[in-house]
């Protein structure tokens, strides 16, 4: 479902809104969503895989970024405007880096599912990160202790390749 073209707003006033809120905000052409603050269980999950990700990476050319930081997706043939805050991101080409945000098209984006963000997760971005060209999605639902990896095929859309189950941290 979209939003009348008068519920939208433009990029200028999206940057607006975020210096004057202290709630994380995303933009997908001119609709505004409003990140949750993450739960503790969020915190550890997200902290256990930007570690095994920055270990695993540690001395190649690729790195991992972690929320909030922002994606600014772009490629020239694409005429949008998305701006999210993924948790984990990993990035290889350096050129897309900025002081505050990355603009191009990660390898690898990680988002994690809590109760208020699955369609956003699940739905806007991973049609956003698929048409984008990001190489593989992971969703991870702490919910089912479950990592859903998502790998983008030759034909430009997401093929579900592995399900990884208890794999996540133990709650304490």
């Amino acid at each position: 479902m979209s939003l009348p073209e008068d519920k939208r707003v433009s990029l200028e006033t999206f940057y607006n809104m975020r210096k004057e809120m202290d709630y994380l905000l995303e933009y997908s052409d001119g609709v505004v969503f409003m990140s949750p603050s993450p739960s503790t269980r969020h915190q550890q999950v997200s902290g256990r895989l930007q570690a095994r990700l920055f270990n695993f990476l540690d001395g190649g050319k690729c790195q991992v970024f972690s929320a909030p930081y922002d994606i600014h997706l772009y490629r020239d043939d694409l005429q949008e405007t998305k701006i999210f805050i993924p948790d984990l991101s990993v990035i290889c080409d350096v050129e897309g880096l900025e002081e505050n945000r990355f603009v191009g098209v990660p390898e690898l984006i990680v988002e994690i599912l809590s109760p208020s963000n699955q369609s956003l997760d699940l739905v806007t971005k991973m049609q956003a990160y698929m048409k984008y060209g990001v190489k593989e999605y992971w969703v991870v639902n702490p919910m089912l202790d479950a990592i859903l990896i998502y790998a983008l095929t030759d034909e430009q859309v997401y093929n579900q390749v592995d399900v990884m189950k208890g794999q996540l941290p133990p709650l304490r």
